[in-house]
């Protein structure tokens, strides 16, 4: 029996590793997802995918070369003091 070729970038019906990243099924995303889910619980999913969206764009901005200051006013000198004089003569 003679297969029919499948054209480029498609995979035969049943296997697909080449059209899903690493080769996950659909049934083993869902998996992890759940398994994700009751480990971290649904409050702290959204803090996690927050703090992994700011460390993604830090790291894309640092390799990009961007080094602009997140809008942050420019620092204002402050006006030094001088602490009063301390009279050394008076005895408590």
């Amino acid at each position: 029996m003679v297969s029919k070729p499948t054209p480029a970038g498609f995979a035969p019906l049943g296997w697909y590793p080449e059209s899903v990243p690493f080769g996950i099924q659909l049934w083993e995303l869902g998996l992890l997802l759940l398994v994700v889910l009751l480990v971290f619980g649904p409050k702290r999913l959204p803090e996690m995918g927050r703090s992994l969206g700011r460390g993604m764009r830090e790291f894309k901005d640092s390799i990009s070369g961007k080094d602009e200051p997140a809008e942050l006013p420019p620092p204002q000198e402050e006006a030094v003091v001088p602490a009063p004089a301390r009279d050394e003569t008076k005895t408590t």
